[in-house]
């Protein structure tokens, strides 16, 4: 199986998003060296996932999952690829360089397992030293890279403040934990009352023509080029109620091998038709919530996914994430991974 580059990478080259409401004011990070990256939320929590090596053979990856703050535990995560071959038993045996240091049991009603903390200690030495880190049961072993685990987790402690610290990860030194960074609060997101009338608008060609002009002026050259075509896979122009002075207008923008993208504006009720772009990525709408779902590869073991909710005023972004590397572990991905976390209450 060949190596993949990350899927934000990947969803980046298919097209090109462009949200009207960003939060460029919210920390977050991203970073991958060969078999391991790292996505760090605007809470400062951060999540380092590592994989399996080999092209062939049972697939395996650790998540390590850090809240920002003084003297936050590792959490260690493992999750076995669906594959008949290598069915996963409930329970591993897990070793460190030959060592065994105990049985790692698969969590009821999940696909994951957690390290004790006593494994977690023993795993991260192993993991910036090139051990050999596995995982037995029911004769056959799971294995996990370490290439890449030391550059991803020296990141990881950046971007938490943590670097010469006592509880740094790599880099230690005798500063105290209660210099890291503080975690951060996820923003609240009110959400706004829309229509619930789902019935597309009438047009006369005259208002078809003078709203999307004013689509045209939001989009930026190639990230909207089917606003414009007169094939039938281009679909058309469809405007519905939104607010009371507010209509939303969708029209698919582009289509690749194996995503598509539509885009979503809020526009005026009335001549003269403003637009407003909130994504030229989309591929839902319901009840105040754009949405977003694009495979990394058709196989869609890699996916990246983000939402918008209205909150009366704009449509604010309310979520952002990956599932991780392209590794044929399970259909959706293996993780989630998300840059942008919010708390969305129901509208009032």
């Amino acid at each position: 199986m060949p190596k993949h580059r990350p899927l934000t990478c990947l969803l980046l080259a298919a097209s090109a998003t462009v949200s009207a409401y960003p939060r460029s004011d919210l920390p977050s990070t991203t970073f991958s060296y060969k078999d391991w990256e790292l996505v760090c939320d605007n809470t400062r929590t951060c999540r380092a996932a590592g994989y399996n090596e080999e092209d062939d053979g049972p697939n395996a990856t650790i998540l390590l999952t850090r809240a920002a703050g003084p003297h936050q535990p590792v959490k260690v995560e493992l999750q076995l690829a669906e594959d008949e071959r290598h069915p996963a038993p409930d329970q591993l045996t897990m070793s460190i360089d030959g060592r065994a240091v105990g049985i790692v049991r698969i969590e009821p009603k999940s696909s994951t397992l957690t390290l004790t903390d006593a494994q977690m200690r023993a795993l991260l030495p192993a993991l910036l030293k090139d051990g050999r880190i596995a995982w037995t049961g029911q004769g056959t072993t799971w294995t996990i890279s370490t290439a890449g685990a030391n550059a991803v987790l020296l990141k990881m402690d950046e971007f938490q403040g943590r670097l010469d610290t006592l509880g740094a990860l790599v880099r230690k030194g005798s500063k105290p934990e209660s210099n890291v960074l503080p975690p951060l609060r996820a923003p609240d997101i009110q959400a706004g009352p829309v229509s619930q009338d789902k019935n597309p608008i009438k047009l006369t060609p005259a208002q078809t023509r003078e709203i999307k002009t004013a689509l045209r002026k939001t989009v930026k050259e190639g990230d909207c080029e089917l606003l414009d075509s007169a094939s039938e896979t281009a679909g058309q122009l469809e405007v519905r109620p939104f607010t009371k002075d507010k209509l939303l207008a969708s029209h698919t923008c582009w289509i690749a091998a194996y995503n598509t993208g539509d885009g979503y504006w809020v526009v005026n009720k009335k001549p003269p038709y403003s637009a407003v772009l909130v994504t030229t990525s989309a591929t839902d709408y319901d009840d105040g919530v754009i949405s977003s779902f694009q495979k990394g590869r058709g196989i869609a073991d890699c996916v990246a996914t983000a939402t918008w909710t209205w909150d009366g005023r704009t449509f604010a972004q309310t979520s952002d994430k990956t599932s991780g590397m392209c590794r044929q572990f399970t259909p959706g991905g293996a993780w989630d991974l998300p840059t942008l976390v919010t708390n969305v209450r129901k509208p009032r």
